[in-house]
């Protein structure tokens, strides 16, 4: 702990400026031991940042060897994409060598930004052998890391990702609405990460959309994908649904990253969030879903359906896509509408519960 007598416990948390991270300590107002270090910035590591954090300044044995009086334990979370298994292991090595407990929550067990798991399985290896404790979001996926390392991590569920003045303040606001006479289905391309595979969701999913009264599909993409002077273009992608929105058969819109209110207005105007996902393992997007009342429908790949009970599961993955069970799993959400989503009081409850039980690990590791 920071001193005798005192038992705030510091975090060298990987990063700390992540909305995840942050919800998981206590309710603002509410009294909490945890203090999570600020990240430094990667462009000048002398100081701290609320804004960029990667790639992670902590994740360094030099940074930990400088650094080991100003925390107490390390949990990692994110931003070790680019780190090699040697560089980890060496990380691991310099904790153990200065008496700091390592905490890692295995948030995915498939990385969405690879197309192969090679280079995240290495990783991993690394990470859950010298973990003193595992945390990770589903039992699915804990069944998975027993399995393959022999290890049994905690199951926490993800929490809130909208705040929850903001989480109250929409809910009302759609509550009150008059209900839409169109049910209006979302799909966004983003940069088209490996995992999406040039969007092959799209045919069957307008097919499904169109077979339902009142409902609209609408495809957001970023530029890069979707103009011809962008990076990643993918003219046959942007040819086949701009020929689909020319005809009148879905809403197209090309625009940049969202900031975080344009992300939870476009969440709120969806009744259907739809993540085409062929692989992966646990979904923020969909927890912001939950937040804002907004019904998800999830691939079978993963374990997004274990996050929420909310969530409708259709059959996708790397073998390919079930049609027909696509088509069911939107029918029965359109027969359903609409749905409410969490309560702030059942989100405030809960992030209550995973504040409790992260504090409660770190303070076994440090009585050890």
């Amino acid at each position: 702990m920071s001193a005798a007598g005192d038992s705030t416990i510091r975090v060298a948390s990987v990063p700390h400026s992540q909305v995840y991270i942050r919800h998981t300590d206590a309710v603002p107002g509410e009294p909490g031991s945890v203090v999570r270090l600020p990240d430094p910035d990667p462009r000048n590591p002398g100081q701290s940042t609320e804004a960029k954090w990667w790639p992670p300044v902590m994740l360094d044995a030099g940074w930990i060897r400088e650094n080991a009086g100003s925390f107490d334990l390390m949990h990692i979370h994110f931003g070790f994409d680019a780190i090699t298994p040697e560089d980890l292991r060496a990380v691991t090595e310099e904790l153990k060598a200065q008496g700091k407990p390592l905490v890692y929550t295995v948030h995915d067990l498939r990385n969405p930004h690879h197309l192969t798991p090679d280079a995240h399985n290495a990783q991993l290896d690394v990470l859950i052998r010298a973990a003193d404790e595992l945390i990770t979001l589903t039992p699915g996926a804990a069944a998975e890391v027993e399995g393959r390392w022999g290890r049994a991590p905690h199951v926490l569920p993800h929490p809130h990702v909208v705040d929850l003045d903001e989480l109250e303040r929409r809910q009302a606001r759609r509550l009150a609405e008059t209900p839409r006479n169109e049910f209006r289905v979302g799909v966004h391309l983003k940069s088209l990460r490996p995992n999406m595979m040039e969007g092959a969701v799209l045919p069957s999913l307008l097919d499904a959309v169109e077979a339902l009264p009142g409902a609209v599909l609408q495809v957001n993409g970023h530029p890069d994908i979707l103009t011809p002077e962008g990076d990643k273009y993918r003219p046959e992608l942007y040819r086949w649904l701009t020929e689909a929105a020319d005809a009148g058969r879905l809403e197209l819109q090309v625009r940049d990253y969202f900031d975080e209110p344009q992300l939870w207005d476009y969440l709120s105007g969806l009744d259907v969030s739809v993540l085409p996902y062929r692989f992966g393992t646990h979904s923020g997007w969909l927890e912001a879903c939950t937040d804002l009342g907004t019904s998800v429908l999830a691939p079978s790949c993963g374990f997004y359906a274990q996050q929420r009970l909310s969530v409708t599961e259709f059959v996708h993955n790397e073998e390919g896509l079930d049609a027909q069970s696509l088509a069911n799993a939107l029918k029965q959400l359109h027969g359903n509408r609409p749905w409410p989503g969490l309560t702030r009081e059942e989100r405030t409850a809960e992030r209550r519960r995973v504040a409790a039980a992260h504090e409660a690990i770190y303070r076994s590791l440090l009585d050890r």
